[in-house]
């Protein structure tokens, strides 16, 4: 024991003097932070209000093509025909984004152009495209048919059909959680595969240079591969705590300096429930940004995803950690680490498609098992866990940390022999063979 612990110390040390370890702890979380606040400053920062021209010289519109006014949109019509020379250079024409051309043969063809100045976003498209659908149609009622343009927005008002789970009639266990639980799974995975890779590149690095054989001379070659597991694994822990703290300070920033004064615009009502274009483009926006905002501060349990999180991390590093320490054992020549490092990518991806398949089917017997399997459950349980383990289900995760746990012991066997058997090993060629 006195020796492991002097090989852990010694991981610590190297790793702990490292600039690449700082780099990543410090810069690893401020570009996480930095992504984020980018995503919702731009977002933030988009045209607030398209200003259309309608081209209308036949007055199929009426000069109308909404009920209530928009945030979204400022509409103007123009009852003349408009070349497209005059709009680029016409004084009276610079302050619109682009025009909507309709003609006389609008109605019979249906079909119309929108002249933009700088391409608006698909959102934009949809909207304009909605209004103008929306206009025609009560002018078809109008002039082929009798009935009262009030009764048909009545009769065409869109029926709001939603979708409920009969264990969650509420529906409070909303696929937004499940990738909450889907990204701390696929941080674990992230953390598991660096260090992982620190293991492997640490003992092929020592068999390279025949520190190995010195080491060997005075400690037992189990002593030597639980002494690097545990020493990078605990770098990579306080790697971990760097990232949350400095990930919990930035969110703090965001808080007190920036989602403020979106959280107080919901607040005043504007977002307030209305039909029409609001629903459409407006609002839209702001409802997305402050459903984030909602999902980080107030939706996520931290109290539970975070003790979790890092259990399934030091649970799954110590799992596949003993792969990479048996394979970098093993390996005869640096050539073949490529094939069979491919084989523990593959294997992690699995687990990332695993978490995905837990969004879209939670109730599938498959997902479930899967929740079970060591390989996948690091993933998996931290989904299942957002999405909120039933009351007459909460043993399944407990017995998939107690499947990983006695994985980790086998897994810890193996490898020792593979260690024994391959640390001393030259110049020879790895096969599939020599793991049995």
């Amino acid at each position: 024991m006195k020796n492991t612990w002097i090989i852990i110390k010694r991981e610590l040390k190297v790793r702990l003097r490292s600039v690449s370890f700082w780099a990543m702890a410090i810069l690893g979380p401020i570009i996480l932070m930095l992504l984020v606040f980018l995503l919702f400053h731009f977002g933030e920062n988009q045209k607030p209000k398209w200003k259309v021209l309608i081209v209308d010289p036949a007055m199929i519109m009426d000069n109308r093509i909404m009920l209530n006014k928009s945030d979204g949109f400022h509409f103007d019509f123009y009852n003349q025909y408009l070349e497209l020379d005059d709009f680029i250079k016409g004084k009276r024409f610079q302050s619109y984004d682009g025009f909507l051309e309709l003609n006389e043969k609008t109605l019979s063809n249906k079909t119309a152009f929108f002249f933009y100045r700088e391409k608006p976003t698909l959102k934009v498209e949809a909207s304009l495209h909605y209004l103008l659908e929306k206009r025609l149609e009560e002018v078809y009622v109008q002039e082929l048919t009798k009935i009262p343009i009030e009764k048909y927005r009545e009769i065409k008002r869109p029926i709001n059909l939603a979708f409920r789970n009969v264990y969650d009639p509420k529906n409070q266990n909303v696929a937004t959680n499940s990738w909450v639980g889907w990204t701390f799974g696929a941080l674990i995975l992230f953390f598991i595969t660096v260090f992982g890779m620190a293991i492997l590149r640490s003992i092929t690095l020592e068999k390279s240079n025949r520190i190995v054989e010195v080491l060997l001379a005075t400690i037992r070659p189990r002593q030597l591969m639980l002494g690097k597991i545990v020493g990078i694994g605990l770098t990579a822990l306080i790697q971990l705590v760097l990232w949350i703290s400095l990930i919990a300070i930035g969110m703090y920033f965001f808080r007190e300096s920036f989602f403020p004064t979106v959280s107080d615009q919901a607040l005043a009502g504007n977002l307030a429930g209305t039909t029409g274009v609001k629903e459409v483009f407006g609002y839209t926006n702001w409802l997305e940004y402050n459903q984030f905002v909602e999902l980080i501060y107030n939706q996520i349990n931290f109290g539970i995803m975070l003790p979790f999180a890092i259990l399934f991390l030091i649970l799954g590093y110590l799992f596949y950690g003993t792969f990479f320490a048996g394979l970098g054992a093993m390996l005869g020549t640096e050539s073949d680490g490529q094939q069979y490092i491919f084989v523990m990518f593959a294997l992690l991806l699995l687990s990332l498609l695993a978490g995905y398949l837990g969004i879209v089917y939670p109730e599938n017997s498959l997902v479930k098992g899967l929740s079970f399997v060591p390989f996948t459950s690091p993933v998996l349980c931290m989904v299942r866990l957002s999405q909120g383990y039933a009351a007459n289900e909460i043993y399944q995760l407990y017995v998939s940390i107690g499947i990983l746990i006695l994985s980790i012991i086998l897994g810890l066997k193996i490898a020792e022999r593979l260690y024994q058997k391959g640390i001393l090993r030259f110049g020879r060629r790895l096969h599939f063979r020599d793991f049995f």
